[in-house]
């Protein structure tokens, strides 16, 4: 079994994301970890030229120039990295109610059509079935209740990996990291049983 690890931690040690990723990888067994940094391995944007490039090959189904294979490559290779593993493991804070926008390019690098995802005549099919995908994520609001149509990274992960045929869909999030008053370090505790209990399952 092989696990990818795709983190975006860029306040470094001082993450409280981090922790619960540290509980993750000291809790799983019995898999391989790759792991990307997405502050070290900038994923692309779909400027014009590549957007272009992209529907030509995958929805058009034409034959791209030198110059075209170039400009996907870093996507394809970060595609084949998601598709190669049989798990993946997210690790993000939340900035400004959902995913910062460099965790963002990385979804948009990895959902291509014919790849992680097709359509038939039934509709759209994700072709990551069987496998399984964990979101860790802290946040420095309460996104609940009455302010539960603000939360947008949770809910984004289960649609995202939802829709390429992940399934189940856990995430965990230590939440209010900024309130006053807030015991941030007996959430993040908290939150770091959750996750191993999540990596000890994982390990069947």
């Amino acid at each position: 079994m092989k696990t990818l690890v795709v983190e975006y931690l860029p306040r470094g040690e001082r993450s409280h994301t981090r922790k619960l990723l540290e509980a993750f990888l000291d809790e799983v067994k019995g898999t391989e970890i790759e792991e990307l940094d997405l502050c070290a391995d900038v994923p692309e944007l779909f400027l014009p030229e590549r957007l272009g490039a992209y529907i030509y090959r995958d929805y058009l189904g034409e034959e791209l120039s030198p110059g075209q294979v170039e400009l996907m490559a870093k996507m394809d290779r970060m595609a084949a990295q998601l598709v190669g593993a049989d798990a993946v493991v997210l690790a993000t804070p939340m900035h400004n109610f959902s995913f910062p926008a460099v965790v963002k390019a990385w979804l948009d690098s990895v959902m291509l059509k014919g790849k992680t995802w097709d359509v038939s005549e039934a509709g759209f099919v994700g072709l990551m079935a069987g496998k399984r995908a964990l979101l860790l994520m802290a946040s420095g609001g309460i996104w609940e209740g009455d302010l539960a149509h603000m939360e947008h990274g949770q809910s984004l992960a289960k649609v995202e990996f939802g829709f390429l045929g992940y399934g189940p869909v856990d995430t965990v999030c230590a939440n209010g990291m900024n309130l006053p008053g807030r015991d941030v370090g007996a959430v993040v505790a908290e939150r770091c049983l959750t996750v191993r209990e999540i990596a000890r399952d994982w390990a069947g």
